[in-house]
């Protein structure tokens, strides 16, 4: 791995402007740009949210689309340019949709996180900051996410959060971007 950051994780709330930060920070990396999309247009309103961040985004990006396999999609994708991944919690999400336990697949994340040549940035909420959900789903959905969050924290060279769509740096590499 270079010594220039290449690992960089993007938090915050809801409509907290972490997505056009993270595209920000991986607009700084010369050369291509991927977006690893793991949302599924499952309804009308997921339909039109996928659409907007397109369309914010521009043409100047492949995407690749991967609910699932996010380790798999970021080792095939290294070496071709910078990557966006957009969002850990609806790859959580999904997983969890399977029946999956997230624990193998994210410390799996985390490995291959340590093995990237080409520059990632990936997207999550910050989910942890409000009441204690009333139901079991929801705590345990709740908790994996904190412990995923985490887990890609330690791995990152640099963490960012959004806030009131202004960045936050909470693990510094480099300057604002």
């Amino acid at each position: 791995m270079s010594s220039d950051p290449c690992i960089t994780l993007v938090t915050g709330g809801a409509r907290s402007g972490k997505s056009a930060l993270a595209e920000t920070i991986a607009a700084r990396h010369e050369g291509a740009r991927i977006y690893i999309a793991t949302a599924e247009a499952r309804d009308d309103e997921m339909t039109q949210r996928i659409g907007l961040h397109r369309d914010r985004r521009g043409s100047g990006w492949r995407t690749v689309e991967e609910p699932r396999d996010l380790a798999g999609a970021l080792a095939r994708t290294d070496g071709q340019g910078a990557r966006l991944v957009d969002c850990l919690t609806l790859w959580l999400s999904n997983l969890m949709a399977d029946g999956d336990d997230p624990g193998p697949r994210v410390r799996r994340l985390c490995e291959v996180l340590g093995t990237q040549d080409s520059p990632v940035v990936l997207v999550t909420n910050e989910l942890g900051l409000g009441i204690v959900p009333e139901n079991a789903l929801a705590r345990r959905f709740r908790d994996e996410h904190g412990w995923m969050n985490q887990a890609v924290a330690r791995v990152a060279d640099e963490v960012w959060m959004a806030v009131s769509g202004l960045p936050l740096c909470l693990k510094p590499q480099r300057g604002t971007p």
